[in-house]
């Protein structure tokens, strides 16, 4: 018998939304196109949502959500999609957000990524970030890398998640996909067993903690390519929050660690695509060269954003935020208004466009 929540479910994934949210004291809202938009049903009150929502969780899942108060799951509907749910409490009770997977792994060419992604992904050793805040479609950048690694070389990945949203088949190589909490206990300790089964790359879901972040670069450090993902709004600060972490008496060793290894940084955000139909991968780049190993060896973290202005233009894949919605301005892809609101610096950027908009 389906359980009672499944018919919001249903409904986001006919509707083409991408969350539901749930929570006791408001109405259901989906989410559609980025844009928040109530569901016509009554105030869900604190017993009705915590009967909706206990309904769908295993025993193992109840005593984590009454240990902790949040747990974090897969949760499939028959015939419609597979979300990842959040269950938490709030003000006025249970709450919870449902997240769709997309049965198909995305490529990276329909996602329609910058061509350093792809490079990245070839490479035998060292460390990619990729980054940006919740909800800016990381996981599924990610996905879209594994995808090609799965589909253009023989090697064996790891990938270590929580939880597991796309399920990836064997295409060349061979892929191990767990799940902290079910598989390990922890990122840390499903990153220490990793190292043990022989992996070419290792993809780390999150790496929030000092422990995991050491364990993410020694394992860059032994030749495997490592490919991890942090929330943070901008490349710099995914290197500022690396080296925050670390102990300030072993700063300076993992600056110049850190110099020598990171191969990329993505850090990506999610704009409504000009049309009103689906939204666009807004994504900086920032690739090794001489001079961004100097800025991090030298404690200059500060002035890469000024250097990814300068790059963007160089032909060395690299792009600026600001660089990459002048593009997707200038071909339409997405509005001015829209473009502004991610913008670094707007008034440049309102500039660029306005002697866009002169020389057509």
């Amino acid at each position: 018998m389906a359980a009672r929540i499944d018919s919001f479910l249903r409904l986001v994934a006919d509707q083409g939304a991408s969350d539901l949210h749930f929570h006791a004291g408001n109405v259901p809202i989906i989410r559609h196109e980025g844009e928040l938009m109530p569901l016509p049903f009554r105030i869900l009150s604190e017993v009705e949502t915590s009967r909706f929502l206990l309904e769908i969780m295993t025993e193992e899942q109840r005593a984590e959500f009454e240990k902790t108060q949040e747990v974090d799951f897969v949760y499939a509907v028959e015939g419609a999609a597979r979300f990842r749910a959040n269950v938490f409490v709030q003000t006025h009770g249970f709450g919870a957000v449902f997240r769709v997977i997309r049965n198909e792994v995305p490529t990276i060419e329909e996602l329609n990524l910058p061509g350093a992604v792809k490079r990245l992904t070839q490479l035998a050793n060292g460390l990619v970030l990729v980054t940006g805040p919740t909800g800016s479609g990381k996981t599924t950048s990610l996905a879209a890398m594994v995808h090609e690694i799965n589909k253009s070389s023989a090697r064996h990945v790891i990938s270590i998640e929580d939880p597991i949203e796309y399920l990836h088949q064997p295409i060349q190589g061979a892929i191990t996909q767990r799940q902290v909490g079910k598989h390990a206990e922890s990122f840390a300790g499903a990153l220490r067993s990793a190292l043990r089964e022989s992996p070419d790359v290792l993809v780390v879901g999150e790496m929030r903690d000092l422990e995991t972040i050491m364990l993410a670069v020694s394992a860059a450090e032994t030749g495997v390519l490592v490919i991890g993902t942090l929330h943070a709004s901008s490349a710099s600060k995914a290197i500022d929050r690396i080296i925050d972490v670390i102990p300030e008496e072993t700063r300076d060793q993992v600056r110049s660690t850190l110099s020598v290894l990171l191969r990329g940084v993505l850090s990506q955000h999610l704009a409504k695509h000009a049309s009103g139909e689906g939204r666009v991968a807004v994504m900086e780049v920032l690739l090794q060269s001489y001079a961004v190993s100097n800025l991090i060896r030298e404690n200059k973290v500060f002035q890469i954003d000024g250097y990814l202005d300068t790059a963007s233009y160089d032909g060395s894949g690299m792009q600026s935020l600001d660089a990459c919605l002048f593009r997707l301005v200038k071909e339409g892809t997405v509005t001015l208004e829209e473009a502004l609101k991610f913008a670094n610096q707007p008034e440049s950027l309102k500039r660029l466009a306005a002697e866009l908009a002169e020389d057509a």
